[in-house]
């Protein structure tokens, strides 16, 4: 459970929000238009006609993909991009153009691809941070800890103070029970920013990874009090308190949270999972059955539920 929720967190309130950020990449393409005309004046005398026809070719691949991604065609933009790059496979801007098709196969969930295209980008730049962090993050996705580790250091490396790398850093060595590396790229983002909320939740779930309920309970409920008009970061936040209060065997409060969070969303599979659950440990188990059957609904594996029903009987 502590696993789903850190990977909930990340995907929530991570500042990248997912893949949907990343493309604001794509801004690039407007940049290559500009640098393209100036790329036009560089031309020798004697090859202006031919250099010219090239990069009117080349930039009107560019601007096909951004006219994709804009309906939201992301194959074709893919494809325009793989087009671009091939009518000038020496351009000096094609770093870009890789990192960009990275992006886009990701959120296709053509992870080997996206893979691929990050590669070359670093192939033509080894220090280009973009791509670095895209590989990264595809290599989490793919479920490659130690990869996306070894990506998200390189970064820190280069840029000592880049949240995304230190926060998605410290999620995986909290996976990897490498707590006291956790802890120090979440006191490195506080020291950035005293008041930055993933970190502050993630030590928070760090103490209750480390079985120091109280320590997490008491952080929660500070992160509950400033986030009251948040109703996104309430859902999640009161979840979270309700899973270590569980935990704690505390079941009547975990209850009164864990219903607060389905009052501020619904939808949410890991909540009646997790109200499941608690009903379980109180012994209602009709109360818990009908919970784990929502949450299969709502796309929580029958074999992960399975050994739980089998406990409702």
């Amino acid at each position: 459970m502590y696993n789903r929720m850190m990977t909930d967190m990340n995907k929530r309130y991570h500042f990248r929000s997912g893949w949907g950020a990343r493309l604001l990449a794509l801004v690039c393409f407007c940049f290559l238009q500009g640098l393209l005309s100036s790329a036009r004046a560089q031309h020798t005398e004697q090859n202006v006609h031919s250099s010219e026809q090239s990069v009117r070719s080349y930039d009107e691949w560019v601007q096909r993909a951004i006219q994709a991604v804009e309906v939201d065609s992301l194959d074709r933009a893919v494809e325009s991009l793989r087009q671009a790059v091939m009518t000038d496979p020496a351009h000096a801007h094609n770093v870009w153009l890789y990192t960009n098709m990275g992006t886009l196969q990701g959120q296709l969930s053509r992870f080997d691809e996206a893979i691929e295209s990050y590669t070359f980008a670093l192939n033509v730049a080894p220090y280009h941070v973009p791509a670095l962090l895209g590989r990264a993050s595809v290599y989490l996705e793919m479920g490659k800890l130690e990869l996306a580790r070894v990506d998200y250091s390189l970064v820190l490396d280069i840029e000592k103070e880049n949240e995304e790398a230190l926060l998605m850093r410290a999620y995986i060595y909290k996976v990897q029970r490498q707590y006291k590396f956790a802890r120090a790229d979440y006191d490195r983002l506080l020291q950035l920013h005293a008041d930055h909320f993933n970190a502050r939740l993630g030590l928070a779930l760090l103490h209750q990874a480390e079985g120091e309920r109280e320590q997490a309970i008491r952080l929660l409920d500070i992160l509950i009090t400033e986030s009251k008009a948040d109703a996104s970061r309430s859902t999640l936040l009161y979840r979270a308190r309700a899973e270590v209060e569980w935990e704690s065997e505390h079941y009547d409060a975990a209850l009164v949270d864990v219903e607060h969070s389905l009052c501020l969303d619904d939808a949410q599979a890991e909540a009646y999972l997790l109200r499941g659950q608690i009903y379980l440990a109180m012994g209602k188990k009709l109360q818990a059955k009908r919970d784990f059957h929502q949450a299969q609904t709502l796309g929580i594996p029958a074999a992960q539920l399975k050994p739980l029903l089998s406990k409702c009987k």
